[in-house]
């Protein structure tokens, strides 16, 4: 699963946005529209990206930045002193009172893992860790010890977890969560929220590849197009575009980006919290929509694990659901499959 990207340098995916992008703030005006504004920075290990119509936000970085430091307290496993991080350290759990990002990310994790069978589960951190994402070391052989897999896979699952009142218990020492899957779309959400809160609802905000498109663009869509799935980062290819507005949001999950190479096998991102091994299947870029980013980034990750058929099914069973999706054909080829929505 995409556990281990929050606050890492690598991305797991780059939707490419097909509107102008600037390094500051600038405002841009065509005839009658509303100008445009734009502004980036650093967060959760990437970039944001944020573009709004109407006048100038002053101040508008300070609170981003603001807002970002203060959910990287509560759930980056970078930060030392983090919630999350606190909690994995645990050996029974943790007091979450006070918090305001933690519960909801919680409560997405189950909302989703029980959609979709368990394919996403926040639990899976120690396998993303021993298979060298998240916080663990790259392995330095290809030989895979399942018995050591195996001792891991009782520690999965959100059974494990229980929150009794303010108070997030652990069944055992060695749980663990890693909310990164969901953590960029959430991210997107807060800011998208924060905007609309300052009379902005007509904008687009892009964390690391993960985008919201509030209102419209001056009455048109929000266009992103989605990266062609290629391993050589170089390499930077359209395979469609897709619009966005009024609050819809999509997500991108895949391997091509997020992977290291020892003795000739390829060792990906995705783990599969069932077999706890590496999951590599057609499915080589799953993009979903929904109306917010973290459901999206949830459930685009949960696609990765189960392929390209049962994803399929997974987003034509909800309404609120879409997915653009690009396999691997039978004879090698690189196929674009649709929801019944697209």
């Amino acid at each position: 699963m995409r556990y281990a990207l929050l606050f890492f340098p690598l991305l797991l995916v780059f939707l490419l946005c097909t509107c102008d992008r600037a390094p500051e703030p600038a405002a841009e005006m065509v005839g009658t529209e509303q100008p445009i504004h734009r502004l980036q920075g650093e967060a959760m290990g990437s970039y944001y990206r944020v573009t709004y119509l109407g006048d100038s936000l002053p101040g508008l970085r300070q609170q981003l930045d603001s807002l970002l430091d203060a959910y990287n307290l509560e759930l980056s496993a970078w930060v030392p002193n983090s919630v999350l991080s606190r909690f994995n350290r645990s050996a029974s759990g943790v007091d979450i009172g006070g918090t305001d990002h933690f519960a909801r990310n919680l409560e997405l994790a189950r909302r989703v893992s029980a959609a979709t069978d368990g394919a996403y589960d926040p639990t899976v951190a120690p396998l993303v860790n021993y298979w060298g994402f998240g916080t663990g070391k790259r392995r330095e052989t290809s030989d895979v010890d399942t018995a050591a897999v195996n001792a891991l896979l009782p520690l999965v699952g959100l059974d494990n977890v229980t929150l009794k009142g303010t108070f997030l218990a652990k069944r055992a020492a060695g749980v663990q969560l890693d909310l990164n899957a969901s953590a960029k779309g959430y991210g997107v959400d807060l800011i998208s929220q924060l905007l609309t809160d300052r009379g902005r609802p007509d904008h687009l905000i892009d964390i690391g590849g993960e985008f919201r498109g509030g209102g419209t663009k001056n009455g048109r869509p929000w266009n992103v197009a989605i990266r062609l799935p290629d391993e050589d980062r170089a390499k930077i290819a359209q395979a469609g575009t897709l619009p966005l507005s009024n609050g819809r949001a999509i997500a991108t999950s895949g391997n091509y980006l997020n992977y290291y190479k020892v003795d000739g096998e390829t060792f990906s991102h995705t783990i599969n919290p069932k077999t706890g091994m590496v999951e590599r299947n057609r499915l080589l870029s799953a993009s979903v929509l929904a109306p917010d980013c973290a459901t999206a980034d949830a459930y685009a990750t949960a696609c990765m694990v189960v392929g390209p058929e049962r994803a399929l099914e997974l987003v034509n069973a909800s309404p609120e659901l879409e997915g653009y999706f690009l396999v691997r054909g039978t004879d090698g080829g690189l196929e674009t499959v649709k929801s019944a929505g697209l």
